[in-house]
């Protein structure tokens, strides 16, 4: 297996997590929903998953994978699904749908951090297909209503919206994964929001072994590096303070990578090539607190578990040392491996050794969608045309260099 057979063979056997696990039933309400995860928890549907899915799609007609046609068919038959059979508020959807019914699973939350991963990958499937796609994509779009997720007070975006338990709650008030809402907000042609927005958050800098400096969050999971430059192409791009967060990511992975390299001699699972911690299933369950803090050497993280999406998702920033990592995980956990490529995670420091059973699709989402863009460019190619995705970036003052200098 060389490096460019095992990027092809991932990438497919994710992309066919998305075919697969998908309601591929026309008659039913939740035709085109893509499951959270497989092969557990075969009822409930995730609109992250649906956001990466819609992504694959394109990824998977460019990659000869699947037919043009049977491809632009589910993506008008998800699309629709999602404007005509899914409740939403103000555009927004719940985290979590039944798979069978559409309707909302288990009381969860409405959320726009997942929302705006279903827009992005509606955006990028529209900017492929073109035709219906596009324009359904971009009813999509328009429904949403930014500003009703906004709290006035700090100018942030609420955490999330529970209608059993009196609305909004919580808010986005620090970095993280978040970039994909200022953006898209910004540049929403019904309802924008402030794109100052952008710069009403802490950043909270730090270091790791004398990487710095790192804008990060509080866990320093690397999914937060990763989510938003899946379709958000920020290379070579400053904001109004001159910051690269390009960059930024790239300093967050090598400082994630150094980290396990430093635990080495503590953890079996941790080294040079087995690293990128960030939200994953583990031995107790799943878990967002799996993450390598820039901000501290004494991270109180759950245990080594390491999700091989973790370095695969940071490819674009890492490239030697995450393709290095991917190996590492084929060749020397052969467990690791099943239908759908590299399952979730895996943890050689309890006893007995653990392998997760499932993929999860946002997981699978992030490696797809980055190895794709390392290995062609083809989600920033496609996505990056978009006329309202251009104008949030520029509302926001996230433009090139020049640009910026000009300014």
């Amino acid at each position: 297996m060389t490096e460019e057979e095992l990027l092809e063979l991932e990438s497919r056997l994710s992309f066919q997590f998305f075919w697969e696990e998908a309601n591929q039933d026309p008659n039913s309400p939740g035709y085109g929903l893509i499951r959270d995860r497989a092969p557990g928890q075969k009822e409930m549907a995730s609109i992250a998953s649906m956001g990466y899915g819609l992504t694959a799609y394109a990824i998977g007609v460019e990659r000869g994978w699947v037919g043009r046609k049977e491809a632009e068919e589910r993506t008008i038959g998800m699309l629709g699904t999602m404007l005509n059979n899914v409740e939403h508020n103000h555009g927004f959807f719940h985290h979590f749908l039944d798979m069978q019914t559409a309707k909302q699973y288990r009381g969860c939350e409405i959320s726009v951090i997942d929302t705006a991963i279903l827009i992005c990958g509606a955006i990028a499937s529209g900017e492929y297909f073109g035709g219906e796609v596009k324009a359904l994509a971009d009813r999509l779009y328009r429904q949403v209503d930014w500003n009703w997720y906004r709290n006035p007070a700090t100018n942030q975006f609420y955490m999330g919206y529970l209608e059993n338990k009196g609305g909004h709650f919580g808010t986005w008030d620090h970095y993280a994964e978040q970039f994909m809402m200022y953006f898209l907000g910004a540049g929403s042609p019904t309802h924008p929001a402030d794109p100052e927005m952008f710069y009403d958050f802490d950043r909270y800098v730090g270091s790791y072994n004398g990487i710095e400096p790192i804008i990060h969050s509080t866990q320093g999971a690397l999914f937060v590096y990763q989510f938003s430059h899946a379709w958000f192409d920020l290379r070579g791009k400053i904001d109004r303070d001159g910051r690269d967060w390009f960059e930024n990511s790239v300093l967050a992975s090598k400082a994630a990578r150094q980290f396990c390299i430093d635990r080495a001699g503590q953890y079996r699972t941790f080294g040079p090539n087995s690293w990128g911690l960030t939200a994953c299933d583990g031995p107790k369950g799943y878990s967002g607190g799996y993450g390598a803090d820039p901000n501290t050497t004494d991270r109180d993280f759950v245990d080594s578990t390491i999700p091989p999406c973790g370095a695969a998702g940071s490819i674009v920033f890492t490239p030697r040392e995450s393709i290095d990592a991917l190996m590492h995980f084929y060749h020397e956990v052969p467990q690791l491996w099943g239908k759908y490529g590299f399952r979730d995670a895996y943890n050689l420091d309890v006893t007995p050794t653990w392998v997760a059973e499932d993929v999860i699709g946002i997981d699978k989402g992030i490696t797809l969608l980055m190895i794709e863009n390392y290995r062609s460019e083809f989600v920033w190619n496609i996505f990056m045309k978009n006329k309202h995705v251009q104008e949030g970036m520029k509302k926001t003052g996230v433009v090139s260099r020049e640009a910026n200098t000009l300014a």
